[in-house]
């Protein structure tokens, strides 16, 4: 058996990227997957791939920004799968600049998709998972960022803070009904997001501005950070609980 055997996951953002990563892994490791993104041509992509190895897949086209929304995209999982047991609320947006040049739609942009979004999506998921009568298991995509920083990542690392700071909050509060909440923190990772940055080396190592000092001297896979989701999900991660793992290649121990 799967590590997600007989579950139903939600992956917010699982287009591309860590949440395609995700979708496609746990769809491997038993689960009935769920993912939302904006584009319909990707989203539906990544089911056809699920489908053709075996799994079971639902797209959901949204903007989650739209957080009114958000609460008819759970309906449609359990219309569709019976109920919801885990999330990963993957769903971000990158960006930001020097402090002294952000403007007010920078930082709407930025906390509307990551901060915002993220904690009604908590709510719809949460809501579902109490009247199934508890348990379930939901994942933050949290980042290194919220732990470290570096110039430019001021709205970021603010908005990948509050993020880790709810997930701890929310596993207080839902723990008395069985549903764990953590957050996965990882560093730069090799993602059509990240792409522009990305800097191929002559000695065949790929650097990034905010990847700088790597003790592992790589970027993350996204696969990488799917794993550590996988294993959050998870029943190994049963007593796991308002924690943010991160994986970041020992970046922030240097």
């Amino acid at each position: 058996m799967g590590l997600l055997e007989g579950k139903v996951v939600l992956v917010t953002g699982g287009t591309s990227g860590i949440g395609e990563a995700s979708a496609r892994l746990f769809a491997r490791e038993g689960a009935r997957v769920a993912l939302t993104g904006r584009r319909a041509a990707e989203g539906n992509a990544v089911v056809s791939a699920i489908e053709a190895e075996g799994g079971s897949a639902l797209f959901v086209q949204a903007d989650l920004a739209e957080v009114d929304g958000i609460p008819a995209i759970v309906e449609q999982v359990v219309a569709r799968f019976g109920r919801l047991d885990g999330a990963f609320n993957n769903a971000g947006v990158a960006g930001g600049g020097p402090i002294t040049e952000i403007d007010e739609a920078e930082w709407d942009r930025m906390i509307d998709t990551n901060l915002k979004a993220a904690f009604f999506s908590l709510k719809a998921e949460a809501a579902q998972m109490k009247k199934q009568g508890g348990g379930g298991s939901i994942v933050f995509n949290g980042s290194v960022l919220a732990n470290i920083a570096a110039p430019g990542t001021n709205i970021y690392s603010a908005s990948k803070g509050g993020v880790v700071s709810l997930a701890r909050a929310a596993a207080v509060e839902l723990g008395p009904l069985g549903i764990r909440v953590n957050s996965v923190n990882p560093s730069i990772t090799r993602t059509p997001m990240t792409s522009s940055l990305i800097v191929a080396g002559a000695d065949g190592v790929d650097t990034h501005p905010y990847a700088a000092g790597n003790p592992l001297r790589r970027l993350a896979e996204p696969e990488e950070i799917a794993k550590a989701a996988l294993f959050m999900l998870s029943d190994l991660a049963s007593y796991v609980n308002g924690q943010a793992l991160v994986v970041d290649g020992g970046q922030s121990a240097s």
